[in-house]
Order: C-alpha cells, then structure tokens, then sequence
C-alpha cells in the first residue's frame, strides 16, 4: 500500500515538474526601457511590438528577440579632407535609439546588431560631405554651424533607417602635424609683429614727448627772458634769497655744523 501511495506521489511530482517546465518556457520577460520582436517560425517576425513585464509564447514555435530602446552613446572617429585638403580628424558622439514601432522592419532588413551596420557607414558619409564644405580655417571659427549642419544631415539620414539621434556632436576635432605646425608659426609671426608694431608706436610716442618738452623748454625760457628784460633781475634775487634762507634754516637744524663769526678768532678751549 505504502508503495503504491510513494508511485503516485512520484508521478504527481513528476507531472507536475514537465508542467512547471511547459510553463517556464512559455514565459518570458521584457526589462525596463526595452522591447521585444516575435519571431515565429511558421509565420517569420511578427508586426507586434511587445512591450515591458511578462509575456506568454508558443514553446518552440515562437522566439522573442529583446532590443534595448534606450539612448546609448558612440564615438565614431572620421579621418576625412576640408575643402582646402587639409587633413582633418574628427570624432562624433551620437546618442541614439531605434524607433520602437520600426524594430520588426529593423530587425528584418538589418538585425540586432543595426548600430554596428548603420552607424559607422553613415557617420562617415555625412561627415566627409560636410566637411568637404569648408576650409581648416572656417572649421576652427565656425565650429558650431558644422556641428548643426552634421547634426541635421545625419538625424535625417538615420531617420531612413528608423533610428533617432537624440544628440549629435563634434568632440575631437584635429588637424595634420603640418598645417598644426603652420598655424602655430602664424601666430608667432603675428605676435612678433604686433610686439614690433609696439616698439615703433612706442619710440613714436617718446620722439613725440620729447619734441613737446623740448619746445616746452624752449617757450619757458623764452618767458623767462621777455619776463627779465621787461622787469628787470628782481624776482631772481628774491628766489635766490629765499633759497639761501631755506638753505641756512636745514643747516641749523644739523649738529654737526657749527657757525663762526666772520671777522673774528675763536680759539678753541683744548686741554693742556
């Protein structure tokens, strides 16, 4: 009897673990910020986007490919030539995602691996036709119209394939040893011109100062003879009286000189 009760309980337990299993792998999860694609094999990928928790699947007959719908990043770096053929290094960084209701046509004509397929082609493409557009030097001044006009091109040409860039911008941007070196001997030979422009304004200033002291010179003492010949030499005796009372008032105020009277002997007192 006891035997019998454990065959049944084993049975029951076999069941229900096959049933467990049916069940299991007739479920299946979509994360957060992701989307899933049917692909059935008698039908091929289903039009159906599925969206996040968890869903219900034929075992067997049907497969869920996941796709992450959020914004990633990419860098992808260009060596292309500006349109005075300069060589120029450019690195992009695009934040992009697939448009959800597209990943079927996604999935069918490029795969699950799209950014790898789509991102680099293009990237180059609309980077070497921009850039093409200007010099090295309106690169450098106009960076912000080439990072808009790469932007634009490349968000319109990644709409084709339903992706959408949600920012696109220019983070490396370098030119060859050659034309680096040559700017960098520009700007010396354009400081060096300014510092000797400089120099020149400078001695012009000073040869000017001097020319306005000289007849300043010239006009006091032009001044000074109308002055004397008009009224005579009085005013310099008063100055040079002043001048010895200013003189006489700062040695009085020395120790270390001492007055003797004019017209007379002062024997000093010295010890015998």
């Amino acid at each position: 009897m006891a035997a019998k009760v454990f065959e049944s309980i084993g049975k029951l337990g076999l069941g229900l673990a096959v049933a467990g299993g049916v069940v299991n792998s007739a479920l299946y999860n979509v994360d957060a910020g992701h989307r899933a694609v049917i692909f059935d094999r008698f039908r091929g990928v289903q039009d159906v986007v599925v969206g996040e928790g968890t869903h219900f699947l034929v075992p067997w007959v049907q497969k869920p490919i996941i796709f992450d719908c959020r914004s990633r990043p990419r860098n992808v770096p260009v060596v292309t030539g500006s349109k005075d053929l300069q060589n120029v290094n450019i690195t992009l960084r695009i934040l992009f995602r697939p448009v959800t209701a597209q990943l079927p046509r996604i999935f069918t004509s490029i795969g699950e691996d799209y950014d790898e397929r789509v991102l680099p082609s293009i990237t180059t493409e609309i980077l070497k036709s921009v850039v093409a557009r200007f010099d090295a030097g309106e690169l450098i001044t106009q960076r912000e119209l080439v990072s808009r006009q790469v932007s634009e091109d490349l968000t319109e040409r990644a709409a084709t394939f339903g992706l959408i860039l949600d920012d696109v911008s220019l983070t490396h941007l370098t030119f060859g040893k050659e034309f680096t070196e040559a700017v960098e001997m520009k700007q010396v030979a354009q400081q060096e011109a300014e510092r000797a422009r400089f120099i020149v304004e400078k001695a012009e200033q000073q040869k000017k100062a001097a020319v306005i002291s000289a007849e300043g010179d010239s006009k006091a003492a032009e001044l000074i003879a109308n002055s004397l010949a008009t009224a005579g030499d009085g005013l310099i005796e008063l100055r040079k009286l002043e001048a010895a009372e200013d003189i006489a008032y700062q040695l009085s105020r020395s120790r270390n000189i001492t007055y003797l009277p004019s017209g007379q002997s002062v024997l000093l007192q010295l010890p015998q």
